[in-house]
């Protein structure tokens, strides 16, 4: 038996497995407040990326109020604009652009010099509705807006659509080959191709994450990128000085932000069952290209087309990319003349230009 002294100088060590349990207790914790001060700051930039975003679409709304007026068709409120007299040409915009674009480019004044021209903002674009309960494919788009055109007295007009529009056009006289005139298709996209930026571009169009992206994120990555996707639209033709006008607020806003990616999800679908189709084609067409096009390239596109439509013809616009309506405007003003004359059942002759090419001839570059 121990001495009592003995006994009272006796230390108790600690177990060793007691240390490290408090050791990784201690490193849970650590982690459990890392990760919840992470959540928490996140949450706060979210919230005041949405608040800065919603505050920018207001701003964006206000200083470009509605310029045309607003038709209802199906529940679904348009907004168009009309300007001019004669031969009716209806005008519709790419992805991601409203009528603006077509008023910034010139085509607009210039076309309604000689027509009754009337561009509308496609569904969920500008101020245009696009309720979430119907899949706003081509097809979709077209019939609502040739419903409008009935609204509005519209008889048989001449259709313009520009890159993604091209897809609502081609729908449009598919769906209705009577009461459409001609075809004018500037820059478009016909036949499913790989496009990366599909993949890209659409996740805010997806329920629920891609709500969050479209309210928080989305807009402001869209700010930043502004200036390589514009470069990369006109390419190789240089970005002209007025775009600095182009309405990127509300194309930022996240209304629109949805519109655009769904109808990217939409397009490679689209052209899909859309070319199935082109066989049924028959009245004028006239397809206008830029060579140089970085979005939708010229020889798997809008040659392409020609070579499938017996009744188009093509206008190759050498140097040129994507947006020939701001660098080539004589060109498509060339198209809409053109598509009159067949569209009224003109002869079926041209003027001289070894840019235009006639029904059943190959685009020869």
């Amino acid at each position: 038996m121990l001495p009592r002294n003995l006994l009272q100088r006796t230390i108790v060590l600690p177990d060793m497995d007691d240390k490290h349990d408090q050791r990784d207790e201690v490193q849970a914790l650590r982690q459990t407040a890392w990760r919840s001060w992470t959540l928490g700051g996140s949450a706060i930039a979210l919230a005041g990326a949405a608040l800065f975003n919603r505050s920018r679409s207001k701003k964006a709304e206000r200083d470009r109020p509605p310029i045309g007026d607003f038709v209802e068709v199906d529940g679904v409120r348009l907004h168009y604009l009309d300007r001019g007299s004669g031969p009716p040409l209806v005008l519709l915009h790419g992805n991601g652009a409203t009528i603006e674009d077509y008023l910034l480019s010139g085509l607009i004044d210039e076309a309604a010099a000689h027509y009754r021209v009337i561009a509308f903002d496609r569904p969920g674009f500008g101020y245009s509705e696009r309720p979430r309960s119907t899949i706003w494919s081509p097809s979709a788009q077209a019939e609502l807006i040739f419903k409008a055109l009935m609204q509005l007295d519209v008889e048989r007009p001449i259709v313009l659509g520009h890159s993604w529009g091209t897809l609502a056009a081609l729908a449009m006289a598919l769906d209705h080959p009577e009461e459409i005139a001609a075809l004018v298709l500037l820059a478009g996209y016909y036949f499913p191709t790989a496009r990366p930026d599909a993949a890209l571009l659409s996740p805010p169009a997806i329920p629920v994450i891609g709500d969050i992206l479209r309210y928080t994120v989305s807009p402001l990555a869209g700010r930043v990128m502004a200036p390589t996707m514009f470069a990369s639209m006109f390419s190789p033709d240089v970005v002209p000085a007025n775009i600095g006008q182009w309405p990127l607020d509300m194309a930022l806003r996240p209304s629109q932000i949805r519109a655009a990616a769904a109808d990217t999800a939409l397009m490679i679908p689209a052209a899909s069952e859309l070319s199935e189709r082109y066989g049924e084609l028959s009245l004028p067409i006239i397809i206008v290209g830029g060579v140089g096009d970085k979005i939708a390239h010229f020889s798997d596109q809008s040659a392409a087309l020609h070579g499938t439509i017996a009744s188009s013809e093509l206008v190759t616009v050498a140097g040129a990319g994507h947006m020939v309506h701001y660098t080539a405007p004589e060109r498509v003003m060339v198209a809409i003349d053109r598509a009159r004359t067949l569209g009224s059942g003109g002869a079926n002759t041209r003027a001289e230009d070894d840019l235009v090419h006639p029904p059943g001839s190959s685009a020869i570059l």
